[in-house]
């Protein structure tokens, strides 16, 4: 066997790979998360080279420990790397996944939960959660685009939204500007994001989190189903029951592949079994 220099995964060269990839342009949120999966193989390896062998043990001890899903996660962060790194003889193959065709029950977030969580945001006078809220589901934006719904998108109608290195028109519903506009005099905000903190910044995820978590127990909604993601997905369930139109829906969600909207429109199966149950073809 030829002989292969010591490969070693050393912190510096981490730091290579980052600043190669805010070269490729991805999101700061995709580097992070790259250099913290690395940082945990660093951790495992101890201080011994990256072979192919240890990095199947690696694998074999993170399906021990997540689902598989973030598995595959962990594991295309890694392989990246290895590319980047010029040790793609190392690289190991993700899991295999069978699609599920419906998503678990206790965190599919209905039409109803969620009235009932805007209901509890006016109810205890945070308007600006009451509209944010909205705002996402109306719109299928990820938390992150909140900030391109500016004063001045609101008046036009429609937000351009730069994300991922991607960028597509967001329609604003008449009804939702409405509110937006009325919402924005209040606040008396001539310029900028609509959705502001009270030292002026744009809000963030965890903002928004821990105000969706308030209202749980006003709104009789179980915590596990209450996140902004899942508003982004009852957008796309929603849109889907009523257009059936999976490619246009992508092009809304600012999807690449129509295999991860796909995802966004899986439901419970509740209504499935309902359906059947109607259906009386059952005789004894």
């Amino acid at each position: 066997m030829a002989y292969q220099k010591r490969r070693n995964l050393a912190p510096k060269l981490i730091e290579s790979f980052a600043v190669y990839l805010r070269e490729q342009e991805r999101s700061g949120s995709t580097i992070k998360k790259y250099k913290r999966d690395l940082t945990a193989l660093c951790g495992f390896l101890q201080g011994q080279p990256i072979t192919k062998n240890a990095l199947i043990e690696w694998k074999e001890s993170l399906i021990k420990q997540y689902a598989a899903v973030s598995v595959n996660s962990i594991l295309a962060a890694v392989n990246t790397f290895l590319n980047f790194a010029g040790w793609g003889d190392c690289k190991v193959k993700p899991l295999k996944i069978q699609r599920n065709l419906f998503c678990r029950e206790e965190k599919e977030l209905s039409r109803e939960e969620y009235l009932r969580l805007v209901q509890a945001a006016g109810s205890m006078g945070n308007q600006r959660l009451s509209l944010v809220l909205q705002t996402i589901c109306a719109t299928g934006i990820r938390v992150s685009e909140l900030q391109f719904v500016t004063v001045e998108a609101v008046q036009k109608g429609r937000a351009i939204v730069n994300c991922k290195g991607k960028t597509r028109t967001i329609f604003l519903p008449a009804k939702l500007r409405k509110s937006l506009s009325q919402y924005i005099r209040k606040q008396k905000r001539p310029s900028g994001p609509v959705f502001v903190t009270k030292s002026g910044q744009a809000i963030d995820r965890s903002n928004i989190w821990r105000d969706m978590k308030a209202l749980c127990e006003k709104a009789a909604v179980e915590p596990g189903k209450v996140f902004p993601h899942n508003l982004r997905h009852l957008f796309a369930r929603t849109y889907y029951t009523l257009e059936k139109d999976l490619f246009r829906l992508a092009d809304l969600l600012g999807h690449s592949s129509v295999n991860t909207t796909r995802i966004y429109t899986m439901e419970s199966g509740v209504v499935h079994a309902r359906q059947i149950e109607h259906m009386r073809l059952v005789i004894t």
